[in-house]
């Protein structure tokens, strides 16, 4: 279904070498694709150019196992503009958003558990079971967070270690940064300023997985005009005597020429792989080159033939309860855990009891799993790009790191292993690898205060054009950061449209 729409093989010298372009675009990710439908509905010619066989980037469902499809990456839907899924008629492209019936599950060892949702005074009830006085607390303005360690600002708020670690636990997504550190609740307030039709700081699962997402907006680029091709990589942006982009060097060695050229490749991908280091200024290459672009990551997408039965949370009713459709935090009873966790990582070693976000999309969609089957995700952390005490390029020391997760969900969830059919382990390296995330990072680069705003990619440079005339980013990388989110490609396609009409006058 991903595939068959977009172009490859045979038609594709045809298909670029015809013409001159008005703009390519580097990426298939749907940053790139929301960047190549707005340059389309501006009048431009454009192509995208994705290396891989599948559109999407890190927003793409995969069926690795049959009869399952996994959200191989990205796995939650929150964070894209209203004014994207608008503007681009998303709906009527297909995009299809299912509401959980809670959104977060925290289960206990000792039998309790907190269980959060839609309604305020549920919510009070639960947290009231761990702390009277954190249930009145909990709606707070989070902005408060921005600057301060989130530990300072949660043990200021409440004092239960359950509620701290549930929040604290959207504070690391992505990151290799301690609830310690100055600033590490800014990823927080990324992660609670999303929505789903109107409701503020609500993640919904995608029916047919994330890629569903990728293919409503490439139905809407087709529609307004652009090419997508597939199995189509860039070895090179190539530059003119005159110092302006020319177009792009294909690994087949075709020339592909355009006025302008849009990488949704990380900003270490673009400057240090693609571009020629002589036409970039020494201080842009060092502070690209320097940027943070750890991560701690490892994403295991799962197939299994029951739902977990949580130990702590009982039901008599149907299979499917409301835990299962929230995002479940496993190894997120305290802050103590948590920093535990991100120590082991900065010790060089995968974490000995991994922070995850648990999630099952076929709780609630029935496209992604064969019937009885279920799709879930882990999203763990904290895993070092190289391990010092053995390597992810090892299947023993890849398998033992799975076996772990699935071992500790077995505490929450007796029997979870031994429900696994078959899973996909996708570690920084891999991250890296199939996807381009330099670091294996989601974000295409660290979300700290002195990589944000302004400082995005770097000091200078947040404006989406770049030091090369012609050449601009549309990536995570730029502002306002990652997330399906969709606006940096929005914002890039703005930038170009404003330049286009310059330059034809």
């Amino acid at each position: 279904m991903w595939r068959r729409s977009f172009s490859n093989g045979v038609s594709l010298t045809r298909t670029l070498k015809g013409k001159k372009w008005d703009a390519l675009v580097i990426g298939g990710g749907h940053n790139g694709l929301i960047a190549a439908a707005y340059l389309a509905r501006g009048g431009l010619s454009v192509a995208v150019l994705e290396r891989r066989h599948v559109i999407g980037g890190a927003a793409v469902t995969e069926e690795l196992i049959p009869g399952f499809k996994f959200s191989r990456c990205s796995y939650l839907q929150s964070l894209l503009r209203p004014s994207v899924i608008r503007e681009l008629e998303l709906k009527k492209h297909g995009l299809k958003l299912l509401k959980p019936i809670a959104t977060s599950f925290t289960p206990c060892l000792d039998g309790l558990y907190l269980l959060l949702g839609f309604d305020d005074q549920q919510n009070n009830s639960e947290i009231s079971k761990f702390s009277k006085r954190d249930a009145d607390t909990y709606p707070r303005d989070f902005m408060d967070i921005l600057l301060s360690p989130t530990t300072k600002i949660l043990n200021k708020w409440f004092e239960s270690d359950v509620l701290k670690a549930t929040v604290a636990a959207d504070a690391i997504t992505g990151s290799m940064a301690s609830i310690h550190a100055p600033g590490s609740g800014y990823v927080l307030l990324h992660h609670v300023m999303g929505e789903t039709d109107g409701d503020r700081n609500l993640w919904s699962h995608v029916e047919g997985g994330m890629g569903s997402v990728s293919l409503a907006i490439s139905k809407a680029a087709t529609k307004a005009g652009a090419h997508i091709l597939v199995n189509t990589e860039v070895s090179q942006i190539m530059i003119g005597d005159s110092g302006e982009v020319d177009g792009v060097l294909l690994v087949d060695g075709t020339r592909v020429h355009s006025s302008f050229v849009l990488s949704n490749a990380t900003p270490y991908k673009t400057f240090m792989g693609l571009v020629p280091r002589d036409v970039l200024p020494d201080d842009f290459l060092r502070a690209i080159k320097y940027s943070d672009y750890h991560s701690g990551v490892t994403k295991i997408n799962v197939a299994v033939d029951k739902l977990p039965q949580f130990h702590c949370f009982k039901s008599s009713q149907l299979e499917v309860g409301p835990h299962h459709t929230a995002t479940v935090h496993i190894g997120c009873e305290s802050m103590e855990e948590i920093g535990s966790a991100c120590q082991d990582a900065w010790n060089g070693l995968p974490s000995r009891r991994p922070v995850m976000e648990m999630t099952i999309p076929s709780s609630l969609d029935k496209t992604i799993s064969p019937p009885g089957k279920h799709v879930v995700s882990l999203f763990t952390q904290y895993t070092p790009y190289k391990p010092s005490d053995g390597s992810w390029e090892d299947p023993t020391y890849r398998e033992s790191y799975g076996q772990k997760c699935f071992s500790l969900i077995d505490e929450y969830a007796p029997g979870f292993s031994s429900s696994v059919i078959g899973y996909d382990l996708l570690t920084p390296p891999d991250l890296e690898r199939e996807f381009g995330l330099t670091g294996g990072n989601i974000f295409h680069g660290a979300m700290g205060l002195d990589s944000l705003f302004l400082m995005r990619p770097v000091k200078g440079w947040s404006g989406y054009r770049t030091p090369v005339r012609g050449l601009y980013l549309c990536g995570s990388g730029s502002h306002p950061g990652g997330g399906v989110m969709g606006a940096p490609g929005r914002n890039a396609a703005h930038v170009v449209l404003q330049d286009f009409k310059k330059q034809s006058r």
